[in-house]
């Protein structure tokens, strides 16, 4: 299955029109990714959003293939000029996927994954900024290989999962949150129908998010959720995105009591 973005899921053209959007909406802040945060002017344009629509940059998401010892110079780069951005607009969580190699990784690659992991923990301690292993389907199938492989070096790293990239990995989200949600600080919901089509609002589907609040509840999670929505390719919208925000937004409220 397709999802059409944006050239190179830079979004920048669009933020007016989602921080507006998601102020209807009655969120309490919102997530960009890093190429957002790449801009000269990134930081004055997100803070004239912020201020504007009452709606903090709550933090963003990184990926880059941390598993290739030559791309370290370039990603340490990148992360310090992404993170010091992150930190001044007062983002406070940063989402990292290690990269997929489309294959299953060596037993050496997982080591260089570690190895600059821990550097970016500490660029991210210096900002203020909550580093956090966001996963998709790679970091999580093949009995969670990647996943456990990075935990396996670095035993009490944060979490921030997809629980749709689970879902869609095999990996029970319920089963993942009784074993890992101690760690859990952050996770990113989305919702699908039967036959894995994502539906156009949290809440349509199948997913079973009244078992996944009560193993949140079990173990006292405290963290921030995110509601990212996707659309197959050419799918066309019944509603106003706003209003998808709206509805998956007064679902999570009514389900989860956040």
């Amino acid at each position: 299955m397709q999802m059409l973005s944006p050239p190179n899921w830079d979004a920048t053209p669009d933020l007016e029109k989602a921080f507006s959007d998601l102020h209807v909406a009655g969120f309490d802040g919102v997530e960009l990714m890093e190429v957002i945060l790449r801009h000269d002017d990134a930081v004055e344009h997100l803070s004239r959003l912020v201020k504007q629509y009452n709606l903090p940059v709550t933090g963003a998401s990184y990926g880059a293939p941390m598993w290739d010892s030559t791309k370290h110079p370039e990603i340490l780069s990148d992360v310090t000029l992404v993170v010091k951005r992150l930190g001044q607009l007062e983002g406070k969580t940063l989402g990292i996927s290690v990269g997929d190699a489309r294959r299953v990784k060596t037993e050496s690659e997982p080591d260089a994954q570690a190895q600059i992991l821990k550097s970016i923990l500490a660029i991210c301690g210096d900002s203020g900024v909550v580093a956090n292993l966001h996963n998709h389907t790679y970091e999580v199938e093949n009995g969670m290989h990647d996943l456990k492989g990075t935990l396996a070096r670095i035993p009490d790293i944060k979490l921030g999962p997809d629980l749709n990239w689970l879902v869609r990995a095999g990996v029970d989200p319920v089963s993942f949150i009784k074993t890992y949600g101690h760690q859990m600080v952050y996770m990113h919901i989305r919702d699908q129908y039967q036959d894995g089509t994502w539906t156009e609002y949290v809440g349509q589907g199948v997913t079973d998010f009244p078992a996944i609040a009560e193993a949140l509840r079990s173990v006292n999670f405290s963290g921030r959720a995110a509601i990212e929505l996707a659309f197959p390719a050419h799918y066309v919208p019944k509603y106003p995105l706003a209003e998808d925000w709206k509805r998956s937004r007064d679902y999570l409220r009514t389900v989860f009591g956040w």
